[in-house]
């Protein structure tokens, strides 16, 4: 039987409603200085700071840590929490000043926290920010392992934000290569691992020079480059595809998306879709499938901007509808 995300325990549609249901009831807001200038529901949170905007994200890695566990490898994983927190960031264009972590623990355990310290000053390092604090709590009646979050402030001047309010049918659209699988879907990924026969500890049967567990454990890539490009071109839009994968596209415009010359996933796509005999649409639905990040701009500046950033022009933007190769993603 075909697997998927919602076999696996995680039913996007589900969670979308109950999310709903928790905005609705956010209905406060400040005036004057501090003041939102979004609603809920972009990348990012932003609110009025004179001439800037200050921006907030907040992310965690999910079940990722698991594998960590599983591995004994920890010192990747805050790479990722970094990473799935500052990509939101750059998704709006904003550039990223601080972070703070938050780790929940079973009990305390040197070893485990020094490695987390190590990815997160990593992470930090890349994003050329600061982490300027945390909080670690030792919950063994509710945590058994740990979770790794993490809450980031970032900074834009007000006529710099991007939103996708400016994307426009026949825009070009400009993919971004991922590392992997990052930081979304691991429910689904520990499912078909679980029934496939394998273990994190075999060798990952596409290159047999590392395991699965290790190949499952790189890194999110943080994609700082979009900054600098978007001082250079007239980005229009930007997408971080995590989880429900390109369904994420939705989330910046109401147009279109028809993606003909897709960036290839890598291996580890190909082998879960046929250990759990997952679907083509599943797997789009759920994974970011080798493009880690959409960039949407004038067709007249894609060459120089994909190359700048080192992608690729993948499609344009049409009326309606998601579509790879031909595939109706929704």
């Amino acid at each position: 039987m075909a697997l998927t995300y919602a076999k696996a325990g995680v039913d996007i549609e589900k969670e979308n409603r109950a999310i709903a249901a928790l905005a609705k009831q956010l209905t406060y807001k400040r005036k004057g200085l501090g003041a939102p200038l979004t609603d809920v529901g972009h990348y990012a949170g932003l609110i009025d700071f004179g001439e800037y905007a200050l921006a907030l994200t907040t992310d965690g890695v999910g079940s990722k840590v698991l594998i960590a566990n599983e591995m004994k490898k920890w010192n990747t994983v805050g790479i990722d929490c970094i990473a799935m927190n500052v990509n939101d960031l750059l998704a709006m264009g904003i550039e990223p000043l601080a972070f703070v972590d938050y780790i929940a623990i079973h009990e305390p355990n040197d070893e485990i926290m020094r490695q987390l310290g190590e990815g997160l000053a990593k992470g930090a390092e890349i994003s050329r920010m600061t982490i300027v604090g945390g909080e670690t709590a030792t919950l063994p009646d509710i945590i058994n392992g740990f979770d790794l979050a993490g809450t980031c402030l970032g900074m834009v001047k007000k006529d710099r934000i991007i939103t996708g309010e400016r994307i426009e049918i026949g825009d070009a659209i400009v993919g971004l290569p991922s590392n992997g699988v990052h930081s979304n879907g691991y429910s689904l990924v520990r499912r078909i691992i679980n029934e496939s026969g394998y273990s994190y500890h075999d060798l990952f049967p596409y290159n047999k020079k590392t395991t699965i567990g290790d190949e499952l454990l790189i890194p999110t890539k943080i994609y700082m480059e979009i900054l600098d490009a978007a001082d250079k071109f007239d980005i229009h839009g930007l997408a971080h595809i995590t989880g429900s994968g390109l369904m994420k596209l939705h989330r910046i415009t109401k147009y279109g998306f028809d993606i003909s010359d897709p960036l290839p996933p890598q291996p580890i796509f190909r082998f879960l879709q046929e250990e759990g005999e997952v679907e083509d649409v599943e797997m789009y639905k759920t994974f970011n499938m080798g493009m880690g990040f959409a960039v949407v701009l004038p067709g007249s500046e894609a060459h120089d901007a994909s190359k700048m950033m080192g992608g690729k022009i993948v499609g344009e933007i049409v009326e309606k509808g998601i579509f790879v190769d031909g595939l109706e993603i929704q």
